[in-house]
């Protein structure tokens, strides 16, 4: 349904062509991936121009998080519901993700703790088992790739080793004895062999999920920057390339970005160190505001050939609200830090509205070198469980399992705005936006199309033309608002 919109002139008698655009608008008036064909008349706004010459990093896709709470809910709804929530995720009417995480054992989002490997001094790992997998992860992960017309990527991230090859032997805390530290390379190994098996290939890892620690509440193991290049370069990437596994994607860190640059810079100390590494993976929980883009940079600098990609994200410590759309763009809804973060950290943990924080931060992230964003939990239930720590948190999707009853947030279309219209061979192009209170990116994709992503955290209307080469059209974004406007393909 692509249009027409007027002809904008601009000062000294300057005219350009009509831009032929599609837009879509999620608001907080009640727009939901909305198509806008008309604007209302209004001042002539700023400009924003697209320089598709101006190529930026390639983009590997959008998505969020396979877990074992999230695939138990599906399995507790109805065959609709369940097949509902999968199409609006996966299908290409729906947000058509493209690019997921699973984890690897158990984690704080499964039922309970366990290992593929719960047989003690199992070196070799005779015993290695994904059984517990199989009732629901492996379904969900199977019913979305029946969903998805162009398939995903999927990467696993464990959260610790089983207890018997840890110090503590224990599920939270401690570290990797370097005894195991050949069987822990061969674990990663044996989960691609055993999810092969099941039909479903695995893309890559991160090594450890929050290495740094999780304050000792769930499973966890600590590294330090360069225990964990030691593992990479002399046991997980050796194994993976002896096994010809050499192409799986290792990612490094897979924590909050403020301590990004330390390990970077063990990752990318040299070509030895650099070589099985394939990217680094970052999560959000820094600040509920800063993209710290200073870090972002940083990394892309030190190693541009690599990926970096953002692996986790939610609205954490919250239950969500049921069927409240107005409190996902409401002023100082929820807070994540301020309770417990030192003095000089607190500037870091306003309260937030939970939509501008999303949409914010994916647009930040692309505008500083990442080219892969996911999200946590795809599906949680009314309490923002279930969680064997009881550690509740939002996701897109909110269940009442008991009801039977589906409830898509105002994240769900967030994530929609990038995740459907920017495809993953996208290239990031450049831009110039000179009105402060608007946020963009952009980015074409292969096939020509360009889509440019803006957030509006204001509560006025805005106008603006956009404006790429000669063409150029008018429209208008609604207060509090994000919108994706499609561009028909220009070719290369």
């Amino acid at each position: 349904m692509c249009f027409f919109l007027t002809l904008v002139a601009f000062s000294c008698g300057e005219k350009r062509e009509q831009l032929k655009v599609e837009v879509f608008e999620t608001s907080a008036s009640g727009n939901k991936l909305t198509p806008i064909t008309e604007f209302s008349s209004g001042e002539k706004g700023s400009k924003i121009e697209l320089f598709p010459e101006e190529k930026f990093q390639k983009i590997t896709g959008f998505g969020g998080a396979f877990t074992e709470s999230s695939a138990y809910l599906l399995n507790t709804l109805g065959k609709e519901n369940r097949k509902k929530i999968i199409d609006a995720y996966f299908s290409q009417d729906g947000a058509h993700y493209s690019l997921t995480r699973t984890h690897m054992n158990s984690c704080d989002f499964s039922l309970s703790n366990y290992a593929y490997a719960p047989v003690a001094g199992d070196k070799d790992l005779e015993h290695f088992s994904i059984e517990e997998d199989k009732d629901d992860l492996i379904p969900f992960i199977k019913d979305a790739m029946a969903a998805s017309k162009d398939g995903f990527k999927i990467f696993g991230s464990p959260w610790t080793a089983p207890p018997w090859m840890k110090d503590n032997n224990d599920w939270v805390g401690g570290k990797l004895l370097p005894e195991y530290y050949d069987t822990w390379a061969l674990f990663f190994s044996k989960y691609v062999n055993a999810y092969k098996e099941e039909g479903i290939d695995i893309w890559g890892f991160t090594v450890e999920n929050e290495p740094l620690g999780n304050g000792n509440n769930w499973e966890s193991m600590h590294y330090t920057p360069d225990e964990m290049t030691n593992f990479v370069q002399n046991h997980l990437g050796p194994k993976l390339e002896a096994e010809g596994k050499g192409d799986l994607k290792i990612l490094g860190y897979d924590q909050n970005r403020e301590h990004l640059k330390e390990w970077i810079d063990s990752q990318y100390r040299n070509e030895a160190t650099s070589r099985y590494f394939d990217g680094t993976a970052i999560h959000w929980y820094a600040s509920t505001f800063e993209v710290f883009p200073d870090a972002l940079q940083y990394a892309h600098q030190k190693a541009p050939e690599k990926h970096l990609i953002q692996s986790e994200a939610c609205v954490d410590a919250e239950v969500p609200k049921w069927r409240d759309d107005p409190w996902y763009w409401s002023k100082e809804a929820t807070d994540w830090g301020w309770d417990w973060a030192p003095e000089e950290d607190k500037k870091y943990h306003p309260k937030y509205v939970p939509v501008y924080r999303y949409a914010r931060d994916i647009i930040g992230c692309l505008n500083n070198w990442v080219d892969g964003w996911v999200d946590w939990n795809m599906v949680l239930d009314r309490q923002g469980g279930p969680n064997w720590f009881k550690n509740w948190c939002v996701a897109p999707v909110i269940v009442d399992p008991e009801e039977d009853e589906v409830y898509f947030t105002p994240l769900y279309y967030t994530l929609s705005h990038f995740s459907k219209y920017i495809r993953p061979g996208a290239v990031r192009i450049g831009l110039e936006n000179n009105e402060s209170d608007l946020l963009i990116t952009a980015a074409q994709n292969p096939d020509g199309t360009i889509a440019a992503v803006i957030l509006n955290q204001d509560t006025e209307v805005r106008n603006f033309s956009l404006v790429l080469g000669e063409r150029a059209t008018e429209i208008q974004i609604s207060g509090q608002a994000i919108q994706t406007i499609l561009i028909d393909g220009i070719g290369e």
